[in-house]
């Protein structure tokens, strides 16, 4: 069983508080019991790597072999990672970075960090977890920012909480960039494998793995991003074939392994469109859809903010004669025709769910995007289909536009094994193995955005547990990671999971500007900023705190600004207004400033969008604070490891199993866990303060003996010195 490990909790941290406020510090707690918060001091120093006492050579144990053969054939790590996917490929990274000597191993060296469905980055929410992990040091942001194709920002017209960055990138650049910088990276290590078993120790935690072809891989903690590869088959028609995708070999045996070690596992389902050759649209009468003049970034590194050519993607629908062959030949569809029964993701459904579950509507976006620059291929956006071959290019035929078109490479469905997040604590560690992580889609994730957020955490999380330090846990009201883990490992989840903006409740103050001022002290902390990027950031938030110091002592009167402003705001300009109390009027933008001579020419573009939100919107972020603030001690309160729910008769008889399955770790956590009602939530509340209350009883009792024991001792010796003086 897995051993209690002290786990790192990730507080609040926003620009709009100092990092060193006790509300946002992060604390250490052992999972095994309550203890009291201890502070969190950053060092100012990058030496992070200096007292490391990971393994730095390939090393035997001869225990861990029952063959009696100690030679090249086996070796030793610190973590292995298992899947070249974005999960896998950020999780490698930032443990090699962290200093562990790391070992990936896929299936396909080629294919590392490959887009099988669509070459596209961010969009809303999944956008805030890209800023987010590029905030903590991680990869996919840069790739993305170096490989795009042409970028939008979403939801322009709604506040800044919900607004998203997407980019449409080239997916074989953005696969070799990646696994350059894999390749490139010290301590970190490459192999084509397939691994089928993990190898357990005399205490049932971690030693390793096991290839198809006999090879033993050691190391004390161990991911595993299986992607859609374990026990994969893909579906065309009535038509399937192992496979994690197109031309590429399913995994085999591991999900047998882990039935085997106690996990439960079940099946998804996802799909991926045709792709048709661009040369045989015709684009006459497609609506385009063309980039932003003004390129949004993902990364916070500005030496990544590189402006490239845009391509243009395109618009077209579909049509009666596209519903009408798709009714007529539901039955060939392996989801309608009864073959295959795994749940396909809500979110982004076949274009046959579409139909069939929106029958109102006549007709359904379609998005023609390129997948390269030097490449014919254009990715159908929103028209995956699990329907025959021989059907695809006439229903493809159907669409405004494609009605000459030459398809590239058919649709297919494809379903795979997971492991429902619920067996993984915060930390993405198993509960029943210490030591394993599981990430990406093997916890039930859709989308490359999610996969990658759940790797960089499992990689540091790996690395610390490897070098005998505590875990990190993100909180949901500190980022988009937070929400997306703290979901995954709560809710017992059956359908592929998207992250959506509803799914925070604190998305003002989890915004994609503010995610460097959130998050970056913390990959400082942890040790993968390094001293460069920390002046980056530094130098950034001192130029936005200064701005706003500037804004609130400038003041006006009268003038063209005011006039401008009234004009924009129908608000009238009091005279010696400042400008702070200017941009706080609606429909007035920094720019406005720039265009009277008001504005701060050394500030960058993305430094005056910060300012102006954490202006325009200080009231309202100052509301959401103090909310937080008055429920995050009772949703912090931890609950014991070995709490006994069965036994608690208060609690009703679904929040008993449903708790007990879960095992939350919080009473925040036991709240979001399905069929946990308010009532169950305030008996466990009581039995915190009755096992509070007994506990205080007992250390009193303790010290009232203690002293009663010292007073006899005092008493004893006084009477034995008057006895002796006699």
């Amino acid at each position: 069983m897995a051993t209690p490990a002290l786990t790192l909790h990730l507080s609040r941290v926003a620009r709009h508080w100092p990092f060193s406020s006790p509300l946002f510090k992060p604390v250490l707690y052992p999972c095994a019991r309550i203890v009291p918060k201890l502070p969190f001091r950053r060092r100012v120093g990058f030496s992070c790597n200096l007292s490391r006492r990971f393994t730095v050579a390939a090393s035997i144990s001869p225990d861990l072999s029952n063959t009696g053969n100690h030679g090249l054939d086996d070796e030793r790590y610190d973590v292995i990672v298992v899947g070249g996917g974005h999960a896998g490929c950020e999780a490698a990274l930032a443990s090699a970075r962290l200093g562990a000597r790391t070992l990936l191993l896929t299936l396909n060296i080629d294919r590392i960090a490959w887009q099988p469905c669509n070459p596209a980055v961010g969009g809303p929410a999944k956008s805030q977890l890209v800023h987010e992990v590029d905030a903590l040091g991680g990869e996919i942001g840069k790739i993305a920012d170096r490989c795009y194709l042409q970028k939008r920002i979403l939801n322009t017209s709604r506040g800044p909480a919900v607004r998203a960055l997407r980019a449409q990138t080239d997916k074989r650049e953005y696969a070799m960039q990646m696994r350059e910088i894999v390749e490139s990276a010290p301590n970190l290590s490459i192999r084509e494998a397939m691994v089928t078993d993990i190898l357990l120790g005399k205490n049932d935690d971690i030693e390793g793995v096991r290839t198809f072809f006999g090879m033993n891989f050691y190391a004390p903690s161990v991911i595993l991003t299986t992607g859609t590869f374990m026990s994969g088959k893909i579906w065309v028609g009535r038509t399937s074939m192992p496979a994690g995708r197109a031309g590429e070999s399913a995994s085999l045996g591991l999900t047998e392994n882990l039935q085997r070690l106690g996990f439960e596992t079940d099946r998804l389902k996802t799909g991926t469109p045709a792709r048709v050759d661009r040369r045989t649209v015709d684009y006459s009468g497609l609506e385009p859809q063309h980039g932003d003049e003004e390129v949004g970034w993902f990364s916070f590194d500005v030496d990544f903010h590189v402006e490239r050519e845009q391509m243009c993607c395109y618009l077209t629908r579909t049509t009666k004669s596209t519903h009408q062959l798709i009714r007529e030949n539901l039955h060939e569809t392996p989801t309608y025709g009864g073959w295959v029964e795994a749940k396909g993701p809500r979110y982004c459904p076949s274009i046959e769910d579409k139909i069939v579950r929106f029958k109102d509507k006549e007709s359904h976006q379609i998005f023609l995007e390129p997948e390269g620059r030097n490449v014919p291929e254009l990715y159908v956006q929103g028209f995956s289909t699990g329907l025959p071959e021989r059907l695809q290019l006439p229903l493809l035929r159907t669409l405004p536009g494609l009605e000459n078109c030459s398809m590239l490479r058919p649709a297919y469905a494809v379903e795979y094994d997971y492991l429902p997040a619920h067996q993984c604590s915060r930390s993405l560690m198993t509960k029943k193995i210490g030591g394993l992580f599981f990430s990406g889609q093997i916890n039930g994730t859709t989308g490359y955005e999610e996969a990658a957020a759940q790797g960089i955490v499992s990689g540091i999380n790996a690395a610390r547990h490897a070098d005998g330090k505590s875990l990190i846990v993100f909180e949901r009201e500190s980022s988009y990671i937070g929400t997306l883990i703290d979901d995954l490992v709560t809710k017992d989840l059956r359908e592929p999971y998207r992250m959506l903006t509803s799914r925070s409740e604190h998305r003002l103050l989890l915004r994609s500007d503010n995610a460097d001022s959130r998050l970056t002290p913390l990959g400082r902390e942890i040790g993968l900023i390094d001293d460069r990027r920390w002046k980056l950031h530094q130098d950034k938030q001192a130029r936005i705190s200064e701005e706003k110091k500037r804004l609130k002592s400038v003041r006006i009167s009268g003038g063209d600004l005011s006039a401008n402003v009234t004009s924009l705001s129908n608000q009238p300009v009091k005279d010696f207004s400042t400008l702070e109390s200017l941009l706080k009027k609606p429909h007035v933008e920094y720019k406005v400033l720039d265009k009277h001579g008001y504005g701060n020419e050394m500030l960058s573009r993305v430094e005056k969008e910060c300012v102006e939100i954490d202006i325009k919107y200080e009231g309202f972020i100052l509301r959401q604070q103090n909310q937080l603030q008055q429920m995050v001690h009772q949703q912090h309160k931890r609950l014991p490891e070995d709490l006994d729910y069965n036994a608690i008769t208060t609690l009703s008889l679904e929040a008993r199993e449903k708790l007990s399955k879960v095992r939350p770790q919080t009473i925040g956590q036991a709240s979001r866990v399905g069929g946990v009602n308010p009532a169950d939530i305030t008996a466990l509340l009581i039995i915190l303060e009755a096992n509070r209350r007994i506990a205080y009883q007992e250390k009193r009792l303790q010290l009232l003996n203690a002293v009663k024991t010292d007073t006899d001792r005092h008493v004893s010796a006084v009477s034995l010195k008057e006895t002796n003086s006699s």
